[in-house]
């Protein structure tokens, strides 16, 4: 990870913040949809700073630059930042939040900057009371944004991908259903209609996928759903016949970027506001920018909910769960294929670093049944580096893979019929007592979670100390997450489930039907890290009693790769842990040999790590 000078780029910003008359600027990592990932021509934050995770905030003064993320990107911050910035290391004591660190530079009434687009109407509220409760001037929604006025002739030029159907074998019921779900809400609500502006939520309620952004099946977009009529906003390029017909007279397409004209024509259609009367206000997700708001006339005139779309999607119907069990299997068999493959080649005295390895496994994935690319940047990392969460190997920086550390390898993929995400920790030699030990005790915790039965109406926050539990008997811990929600052929990060400590993995409880993740870790920065990921399915488990009358839920494995035997300290798992093992080790053979059947090298890695551990006592 090599350090980007940011000297110049900052100057200009500073030239053109002063001709913008503003002494703040923020650059969020998202886009106008709030996406997680991104195109190349939105990521301003990297750009102005030199620093490529996911998540994270640049806040630049006339003099000062700061950037702020969390616990999943310390290291990798550390290592990209130059010395023009300070990394406010998000979540640790006396520590200030973003929102803290703008609102002092903004103290003696200071303007702060920021592009409306970038920024949810919700967050530009709060920020804004914050700003004056502090002293500062206010919040200005600047009409250019000015990192692209930096950035100029060299910014990428914006995708014009084209768009595809997702027929009803794989999106399980067709979009007619979908929009019915959108006008139930509206009815309930009273609202004359709900503008959609996330890219998955479109993707799936039209039963369409793009490729504007790397590893996520979507396409620039936004959407607009009344009682009588649905609107799909898209560059007229990217929509084929084969579209056109699939959407027929149901949907009208009207150019991407008509929707903020038509969203102030909208409002300007209701002339004036009753406090008794709800149907005079717009739906919009929590997630919608602060432009989109005001072209709807503002927060008085909208009703920001969450999206009634998300909750829907989170929820897979059969068929999309049927594919996301045949996917991972597919899946799975590429991945014992890679291993087996990594592992001899190591053993032969090969010389491979974390790139090549990782691109050996894209083609092992290649070959399987409706591949469509990957569903995020493979993180193929070995001894030290493994300890950065988000690890990203680059050329020429990258480590040759070193047979004597341990291996992490985070990778997923897209599939017609579903989306992975799987992460295994393996090691080539002898490893540690202590590389051992944090293994089995991430691997214990990945067990609890995984054999976790709980009433319906429990949410991810709930859960989360189940994955944590033993490593924390041993003062030990990790910064991230332990689950995520996964779509189906969409983003490999979806809401508005978790497991973790956000608060917002406490607004939604897991229902049968949703699609997670399971992945606990631990991470010795400069030495190694460890992390165990399957997905998994939430459903009914059939119980002896039914306290509450309400039924109890559990959890499917979908993820079909061995656990790492030799990092496995065994007298450390009780015997209800070795039977989960031998269980879910059987599993994984049963599932995965009949496309091992050709490969001899995969199928004897097979046998070797999917066999059963005879002793069962603790």
């Amino acid at each position: 990870m090599e350090k980007v000078n940011t000297t110049k780029r900052l100057e200009e910003l500073r030239e053109l913040m002063r001709k913008a008359s503003v002494d703040v600027y923020i650059v969020p990592s998202e886009d106008a949809h709030s996406s997680e990932y991104i195109a190349p021509c939105d990521a301003r934050r990297e750009y102005i700073s030199g620093f490529s995770g996911s998540a994270g905030r640049a806040v630049i003064t006339l003099d000062k630059a700061a950037l702020s993320t969390d616990g999943r990107y310390f290291n990798q911050a550390s290592k990209q930042l130059d010395d023009n910035w300070t990394l406010l290391k998000q979540g640790l004591p006396d520590v200030p939040t973003w929102q803290d660190w703008t609102c002092e530079q903004a103290q003696g009434g200071k303007n702060v900057g920021v592009d409306p687009t970038l920024i949810t109407a919700r967050d530009a509220k709060n920020l804004e009371e914050k700003i004056k409760k502090k002293g500062g001037a206010s919040l200005v929604a600047l009409v250019c944004n000015l990192v692209d006025g930096v950035w100029g002739g060299e910014r990428p030029s914006r995708p014009a991908a084209p768009i595809m159907v997702l027929g009803n074998e794989f999106a399980g019921k067709p979009f007619s259903e979908k929009l019915q779900v959108v006008r139930d809400t509206l009815t309930t609500k009273k609202s004359p209609g709900f503008v959609v502006s996330m890219l998955d939520e479109i993707m799936w309620l039209y039963n369409i996928r793009g490729s504007d952004i790397p590893y996520n099946p979507v396409s620039f977009s936004y959407a607009v759903i009344t009682p009588d009529k649905a609107t799909l906003y898209v560059d007229d390029k990217k929509v084929s016949d084969v579209v056109k017909k699939h959407l027929g007279s149901v949907v009208e397409i009207r150019p991407y970027d008509a929707i903020f004209e038509d969203c102030i024509a909208m409002s300007a259609r209701i002339n004036v506001i009753d406090e008794n009367k709800d149907h005079s206000k717009w739906l919009v997700s929590n997630r919608a920018s602060w432009a989109l708001v005001n072209a709807l006339g503002g927060q008085e005139r909208v009703e920001i909910t969450r999206s009634p779309i998300e909750d829907a999607k989170a929820v897979k119907n059969e068929v999309e769960l049927e594919g996301m069990r045949k996917c991972h299997i597919r899946d799975g068999a590429a991945l014992i294929e890679y291993f087996a493959w990594l592992e001899g080649q190591l053993l032969k005295g090969a010389n491979l670093d974390e790139v090549d390895a990782a691109n050996q496994l894209e083609e092992f994935r290649k070959t399987k049944e409706h591949f469509k690319g990957l569903s995020f940047d493979t993180i193929s990392s070995t001894g030290a580096n493994a300890a950065v969460i988000h690890y990203h190997p680059m050329k020429p920086s990258c480590a040759v893979i070193d047979p004597k550390a341990i291996y992490l390898c985070d990778s997923g993929a897209q599939y017609l019929d579903g989306t992975t995400d799987t992460t295994r920790t393996l090691h080539f030699g002898e490893p540690t007592e202590m590389e051992k030990k944090a293994y089995t005790l991430v691997l214990k915790g990945h067990i609890a979670l995984s054999r976790a039965i709980f009433p319906k109406s429990t949410t991810g926050i709930a859960l989360d100390v189940l994955a944590r539990q033993f490593l924390w008997a041993e003062g030990l811990n990790y910064r991230h997450g332990t689950g995520h929600g996964v779509g189906s052929f969409l983003n490999v990060h979806e809401g508005p489930i978790g497991i973790g400590t956000r608060p917002q993995y406490g607004e939604v409880s897991l229902a049968a039907g949703n699609v997670i993740s399971n992945e606990p870790g631990y991470y010795e920065d400069g030495a190694f890290g460890i992390r165990i990921e399957n997905v998994v399915a939430v459903k009914e488990i059939e119980t002896k009693h039914k306290f509450g009358d309400r039924p109890y839920l559990g959890f499917e494995n979908l993820t079909m790769v061995p656990m790492c035997k030799k990092l496995t300290d065994i007298g450390r798992l009780t015997p209800d842990e070795k039977q989960w093992l031998n269980a879910y080790h059987k599993d994984v053979y049963e599932k995965t040999k009949v496309f091992l059947e050709k490969d001899r090298q995969a199928m004897e890695w097979l046998e070797r790590e999917t066999a059963e551990i005879k002793e069962l006592r603790a």
